[in-house]
């Protein structure tokens, strides 16, 4: 089975243009008075506006088109019900101002929502506001923050992160002006005498990803969670790979006291949301006072909204979080039940290893053990050839798949990180192994100058980020083509 995109160019509307006429004809009879009367606005029909925006969705690479083995962002399916009960007008219409005696299904659904997460991440409490996993992150660094400075800690300023770890880790803490110790790996795990060396009265947590971005399963998380709270820091979990162990065990079980969720990495929401997303946040008894209000609470009679709590680091976004991914979130658990999310972390594993079985004689996987849900390949046997991971990543694009992440983590040379998720058939597996290793084989010149069914071939990438064109306008300056302004 091999899947391909088209491969054509759709211009953009302004080039799709006509002069404007005086005649109605041209326009479906719209008055001469209410035409644009700026000549540098497309001047363009309401199909062929439909059509041009059709053809650029079928150029882009989709989930529900086509293979995303994205490495790290666990691109999978979301179930088509979910989006209907998100699209219901019961969901659609409620406006997050309302008093909340008019919310209470909604709230219910929340309420029930942080209980379930709280069971299945063995946490005590949960917040639902957070709107992404990077804000989960920045939420959880606030509440160790006031943790300690309510404690009367408050010389703790370094956040210990390992090698393997997320590049928003780094950022979360450095926003909050956190001084950073990276320690580095052994084997792809954390090295334990670097990390008995990096504690001290100084630290104010360990944040740390389990299993890491390798996909290796951290096997001495306990003795991590005792060192890191004999210094009296706290231990963060990175909830981006918590697929890998649904039903398996849990952060409360390894000893994290904070952990978030990324809702379209293991619920199956939509990755972003169409705008916010969604990354709720689970701490330990110990820290509850200080999550964000309000704080949903029910007295067996109604659902409300508790805002009197002194120790809360206040919101961390508007309203309670994004509603419409969370019902998404609620209804895939209950769907599944616990027996089923366990059969997700099983299916999430058994997949990653087929894959890494199939091509690790023509791709290498760094380091030693059993994969969980990803594995970082390496593509440096092929640079004899002078072929990089960058030109396989491109070429993948001829055989209809987006490419996997690259480059990342930086310790395994000529990185390409796949993750298949679980709901993948052995039939997409199989096409995309196949396709991997046929590109090893082919022709290095052909791979440099991928990919060739692409709208737009080799890009070049340094330039894109320094001198960015975003619109038209900015096109027809850059070519010193602007047009009158009318």
């Amino acid at each position: 089975m091999t899947f391909r995109q088209a491969r054509y160019d759709e211009p953009l509307l302004c080039e799709k243009t006509r002069p404007a006429s005086d005649s109605d004809t041209d326009f479906f009879d719209v008055p001469v008075s209410l035409r644009r009367k700026r000549l540098d606005l497309p001047q363009v029909s309401e199909h062929e506006v439909v059509r041009h925006y059709t053809r650029l969705s079928q150029m882009n690479f989709g989930i529900d088109t086509g293979f995303y083995p994205l490495g790290s962002c666990t691109m999978k399916f979301n179930p088509k019900f979910n989006e209907e009960l998100a699209r219901l007008p019961e969901m659609a219409r409620v406006h997050p101002d309302q008093d909340p005696s008019t919310v209470q299904g909604i709230l219910q659904i929340l309420f029930e929502l942080q209980g379930i997460l709280a069971k299945i991440s063995g946490m005590d409490a949960v917040t639902l506001q957070p709107a992404a996993g990077a804000q989960g992150e920045f939420t959880g660094l606030l509440l160790a923050r006031a943790y300690h400075l309510d404690r009367g800690d408050a010389g703790r300023d370094e956040v210990i992160l390992p090698d393997t770890a997320h590049g928003t880790n780094f950022a979360s803490a450095g926003m909050l002006g956190h001084k950073i110790r990276e320690i580095p790996s052994e084997d792809g795990r954390v090295n334990l005498k670097a990390l008995e060396a990096a504690v001290s009265g100084k630290t104010l947590a360990l944040m740390l990803t389990n299993p890491n971005t390798l996909g290796i399963f951290e096997e001495e998380a306990v003795e991590i969670a005792r060192i890191v709270h004999d210094a009296g820091a706290l231990l963060y979990y990175d909830g981006a790979n918590f697929n890998a162990i649904l039903g398996k065990t849990s952060p409360g079980k390894m000893g994290f006291d904070i952990t978030h969720f990324n809702t379209h990495k293991t619920f199956t929401t939509p990755h972003g949301g169409g705008g916010p997303g969604a990354g709720p946040v689970g701490v330990k008894a110990f820290l509850e006072p200080f999550l964000p209000v309000p704080i949903i609470t029910f007295d067996e009679r109604a659902y409300g909204l508790d805002w009197d709590r002194p120790k809360s680091i206040g919101k961390v976004r508007a309203w309670l979080g994004n509603s419409a991914l969370l019902l998404r979130a609620y209804a895939y658990i209950l769907s599944q039940g616990s027996d089923g999310l366990e059969h997700v972390s099983e299916r999430a594993v058994l997949n990653a290893n087929y894959i890494r079985h199939r091509i690790e004689k023509h791709l290498p996987v760094p380091f030693s053990g059993l994969r969980k849900h990803e594995f970082v390949a390496s593509g440096k046997p092929l640079k004899a050839k002078g072929v990089r991971t960058v030109d396989i990543a491109k070429r993948l694009m001829d055989y209809g798949f987006h490419p996997p992440t690259v480059y990342f983590p930086h310790l395994v040379e000529e990185a390409l990180m796949i993750e298949p998720t679980e709901t993948e058939s052995k039939e997409t597996l199989d096409a995309f192994s196949d396709a991997l290793i046929r590109i090893t084989g082919e022709d290095p010149e052909l791979l440099k100058s991928a990919p060739h069914n692409a709208a737009v071939s080799r890009v070049d990438e340094v330039r894109a980020a320094r001198e960015p064109i975003l619109s038209w306008r900015m096109l027809q300056r850059a070519k010193g083509t602007e047009p009158h302004k009318a």
